[in-house]
């Protein structure tokens, strides 16, 4: 019983230290934090606009140009993980295949560099 013990110490004071770890980031902004409210910190942020505005304001287009770049690059890396653990199995074809896939992100994000999508004036 006693050396089943020991083999379930390292697993123990792992889990011991990962709880004061994680307290200590859950209470350590209460303590530390300035304490200074004002209505503007206090209100609701939602991409620069009040939350319950009129829906019908005008909205600048490269909002959702920076969200469908990040869904574009976020979907890439989705890929490249599972390419990347099944690499030795797929051989030549899944090689090709992924160069195929970046070369077209590759050409897409030039483009967009080039037409300006980038630049935020």
């Amino acid at each position: 019983m006693e050396e089943l013990l020991l083999d379930y110490l390292p697993i123990i004071i792992f889990i011991g230290i990962s709880l004061i770890i994680g307290l200590a980031l859950l209470v350590s902004p209460f303590i530390v934090a300035f304490k200074n409210p004002d209505p503007e910190k206090l209100s609701a942020y939602e991409c620069g606009f009040n939350a319950f505005d009129d829906a019908r304001m005008p909205f600048d287009v490269r909002f959702y140009l920076v969200a469908i770049l990040f869904i574009i690059f976020d979907l890439e890396v989705a890929f490249l993980f599972p390419w990347a653990v099944a690499f030795g199995d797929l051989g030549l074809f899944g090689f090709v295949s992924m160069m195929i896939f970046l070369a077209i992100l590759t050409i897409g994000f030039v483009y967009e560099w080039k037409k300006g999508a980038l630049e935020w004036d």
